[in-house]
């Protein structure tokens, strides 16, 4: 697949959804037009999207890909990692995408250190200007480079989720509200909601 450049029209319309442009962005773009590449875009729950990050890329899955929370085709496992798993229920393909090590160079490493001063210390005027100048140089970077160079692709370690389901509801016996069955807790004889269970539990 050819790398992507700044002036297309699916980066003009994630950047829009997403509302600013960044690093993260740019990596999920990859991995998304990726996923279009290989698998194609979801119509209903046809493709599903396995996350392990709640970073800026996620929105470029949704936006490009049709994988969303609402269709249940977008899984959020919360482990901290840039990597993105797809599925094509149809036929079973799958892969797993994972950015590589060190995958920024040395712009990255200049990003980093200049994150952290922010943190730490703070920025003077000329270090802001350095640390725009890094950003726009590693998604740049990001989404000009080869594929290969950016994600590891690999096995998923499982088989895709499950589809969607509807569940019925249950009535919280605390607040009154109510609550998907798969998500109620009973305590005290009582059916309750998980905040109501977790305010009970720090009583």
């Amino acid at each position: 697949m050819n790398p992507v450049t700044k002036n297309d029209e699916l980066i003009e319309r994630t950047i829009e959804f997403h509302g600013h442009w960044c690093p993260g962005l740019a990596i999920g773009i990859r991995a998304a037009r990726w996923a279009l590449g290989e698998m194609g875009k979801s119509p209903d729950e046809e493709i599903v999207a396995v996350v392990e990050t709640d970073m800026c890329g996620v929105d470029a899955i949704q936006c490009l890909v049709g994988c969303t929370f609402g269709k249940g085709n977008l899984i959020h496992r919360d482990y901290g990692k840039n990597a993105f798993t797809f599925y094509r229920r149809r036929d079973g393909k799958a892969a797993r995408l994972v950015t590589r090590e060190n995958f920024k160079g040395e712009a990255g490493r200049r990003l980093s250190d200049l994150h952290r001063k922010m943190r730490e210390e703070g920025l003077t005027e000329a270090e802001k200007k350095q640390l725009e100048e890094a950003r726009q140089e590693v998604s740049r970077w990001i989404l000009e480079c080869p594929v290969e160079e950016l994600f590891h692709v690999k096995e998923p370690a499982g088989p895709p989720p499950q589809r969607a389901r509807i569940m019925a509801s249950q009535v919280c016996e605390v607040c009154g509200e109510q609550v998907m069955e798969t998500r109620i807790r009973r305590f005290d004889g009582k059916f309750l909601c998980i905040p109501c269970f977790e305010a009970v539990e720090t009583r």
